[in-house]
């Protein structure tokens, strides 16, 4: 075999997923360390929380007046426009709500872990922090992880509670849906712990891949402008397919 051969594509993603895999472990290794520094866990549950509503808080509205109006026509073939609050409150809950908020949430607050820890990376802040003893796991990585796992579940559920409130308005204010039909088939058939914890399970689970895939891309990039923006572009990219893959993985088990 040639030893200047390059591995192939297959080779070097099999690689990068083990890497990935080591990666994890540290951090889990790290998180009783990073306890100290639970001032800087709260600012970046904050930033990632906090500061990404805006978007959320909007998507959510839009998403849920979107699926109201194209379920609405479609179920009035039927006869079934009462079932409107449950169609839409059960495709919130079970999948839209998760999965955009995990895109979006990819989108705004991985990309934002991915560029800070690259910077931190080019710029020598981590070796100076190993330099002065200080655990770049527990202070920077750590924190961020559990951020993602603490907000993605909040931010999923306002998402969710969003999306029906624009159901309700487009259903009942623009329609003429029934106040009392849309909701109380809603509460009769959208169970607690069947549909809205398996929503909470699938969040979670996506806010710890898309934290985990932010913040090891930062993490392991060339400490280079160029590899900064390659790292923030394969965040998006890689983030959005796990997800995705992901969620039909844990779909077919919770159903």
């Amino acid at each position: 075999m040639n030893p200047n051969r390059k591995p192939g594509p297959v080779a070097s993603a099999l690689a990068e997923v083990g890497e990935a895999g080591l990666f994890l472990l540290a951090i889990l290794a790290a998180i009783p360390g990073s306890l100290r520094h639970l001032r800087e866990t709260l600012r970046q549950i904050w930033f990632v929380g906090a500061m990404s509503l805006i978007i959320i808080m909007t998507c959510g509205l839009f998403v849920g007046m979107v699926l109201a109006l194209q379920l609405y026509y479609t179920l009035a073939k039927f006869g079934g426009t009462a079932a409107l609050g449950t169609v839409v409150a059960l495709s919130l809950f079970r999948e839209l709500g998760p999965v955009v908020t995990a895109l979006l949430f990819a989108g705004r607050a991985g990309t934002s872990m991915t560029a800070e820890i690259g910077l931190m990376r080019a710029t020598d802040q981590l070796s100076a922090m190993e330099m002065m003893a200080v655990d770049p796991m527990s202070y920077v990585v750590a924190p961020r992880f559990m951020a993602g796992i603490v907000a993605m579940p909040l931010l999923a559920c306002i998402f969710s509670a969003l999306g029906i409130l624009g159901a309700q308005l487009v259903g009942v204010s623009w329609l003429g849906l029934d106040n009392g039909t849309f909701w109380g088939n809603m509460t009769a058939n959208v169970d607690v712990w069947k549909d809205f914890a398996n929503g909470l399970w699938k969040s979670t689970a996506f806010g710890a891949v898309v934290a985990l895939t932010a913040t090891f891309q930062g993490y392991t990039t060339a400490p280079t402008s160029e590899g900064v923006a390659y790292a923030t572009t394969r965040t998006v990219v890689s983030s959005s397919i796990i997800v995705l893959a992901l969620d039909f993985v844990m779909t077919a088990f919770l159903m």
